[in-house]
């Protein structure tokens, strides 16, 4: 659920191909105010140019970017009447767009909600699909593996002509990109796993609306997953107690965990446990010795997402280190990794982000069971013996 060389390539070969200054609009209606207000996310923003031209700016494409982007959504029937600056913008864009290629499965859960699933027509590795409405469109051919991320199948991509590929990058370089825009595909960069929020995360559904004219949806999902979230949260209040919480696992020598101010801590935290590491700074993810983590974490009453890990019996098989933490003896120990979709894709990873209330749901009914006694958990789930 995630790369573009200089962007000159794009500007020349987008839709609009005249030089000229952005043309005389009408003003914007007064319907259309506050439709694109974003509340927790940091890394886009939305603008109305009059009444037929939207401008986002993404401010975060990946860490440490050089600069923003920014992509002019013009209406479709309007295209050939108004002028824009090419060189404004990194991708001119037609809406409401037709057909598109998405890269990441966390973009799936949003584009399914919006109802336009059936205009994707291309995903890199889609075996890592769990959506079972995308699955039935790969299987009738109607979204077609196109390679994968990292070595997108460009001739095959350019074949199925989409109006756009909603791509994402770790930094501002990836050939196979550059290559589409070359063959006049707009290129949109999208950055949503850069969030640090869980509601920022899930808040990207209103990047994606404009691209199909569908503000008013979007607006409307994410207000229930805000109220949801919101109700949890206050409910975990009510809690009498704060267990501690471990994360992560070994990968050959090194323990990967979530940062202390990352999004998986705002989770532990807003479902009122003390996660081990929530004293670090850190925003990603931490490498550490599993001595280190011993030190913090042998006494952890529970231990959330132990990586791929689906039972004790392979966890003991992989290191001997982890028998000596006190939640993998009382048996405390949960995984998002029993949650595959059909073809063995993680659930977690593709909707996780698109739905925190049910990852704080899931935590809430584990850490504090009286609290939501008749929840069933949808993500986490007990290690296997």
């Amino acid at each position: 659920m995630k790369k573009l060389a200089p962007f000159s390539i794009l500007f020349s070969l987008l839709l609009i191909g005249s030089c000229k200054e952005v043309g005389k609009v009408s003003p914007v209606a007064e319907s259309q105010k506050g439709k694109h207000q974003i509340t927790y996310a940091k890394g886009f923003s939305i603008e109305q140019l009059g009444n037929y031209i939207t401008v986002i700016t993404l401010h975060s494409p990946w860490p440490n970017a050089q600069r923003p982007l920014r992509y002019a959504l013009v209406a479709r029937e309007k295209m050939d009447a108004l002028t824009l600056e090419i060189t404004d913008f990194d991708a001119i864009v037609p809406v409401p767009v037709q057909t598109y290629v998405a890269t990441s499965t966390t973009h799936i859960p949003a584009l399914e909600s919006l109802g336009v699933l059936k205009g994707m027509v291309g995903f890199p590795g889609t075996d890592y699909v769990s959506s079972k409405n995308a699955r039935s469109l790969i299987a009738s051919g109607q979204i077609s593996n196109i390679g994968q991320n990292e070595a997108l199948n460009t001739e095959m991509t350019i074949a199925l002509q989409p109006n756009v590929v909603f791509g994402f990058g770790i930094n501002a370089s990836n050939s196979a990109y550059n290559t589409l825009a070359t063959a006049g595909i707009p290129i949109v960069f999208n950055g949503d796993w850069t969030e640090e929020s869980p509601l920022g995360k899930a808040e990207w559904i209103k990047f994606f609306a404009p691209f199909f004219n569908k503000e008013t949806l979007a607006n409307e999902i994410f207000d229930t997953i805000e109220m949801e979230y919101q109700k949890a949260k206050v409910l975990a209040e009510s809690a009498s107690t704060r267990p501690t919480v471990l994360s992560g696992a070994l990968y050959k020598d090194v323990w990967y965990l979530p940062g202390g101010q990352s999004w998986a801590a705002q989770f532990l935290e807003d479902a009122q446990a003390d996660y081990v590491f929530s004293g670090n700074t850190q925003h990603g993810s931490l490498a550490l010795s599993w001595e280190k983590v011993l030190e913090k974490g042998q006494q952890a009453t529970f231990w959330m997402g132990p990586a791929q890990f689906t039972s004790y019996q392979e966890m003991k098989k992989a290191s001997p280190h982890y028998a000596q933490f006190k939640a993998f003896q009382n048996k405390k120990v949960f995984t998002f990794a029993k949650t595959n979709g059909e073809t063995g894709g993680l659930l977690y990873y593709e909707l996780a982000p698109n739905r925190p209330d049910i990852v704080l749901k899931d935590l809430i009914h584990i850490l504090h069971p009286h609290v939501l006694p008749q929840y069933e958990p949808v993500f986490f789930k007990p290690l296997s013996p």
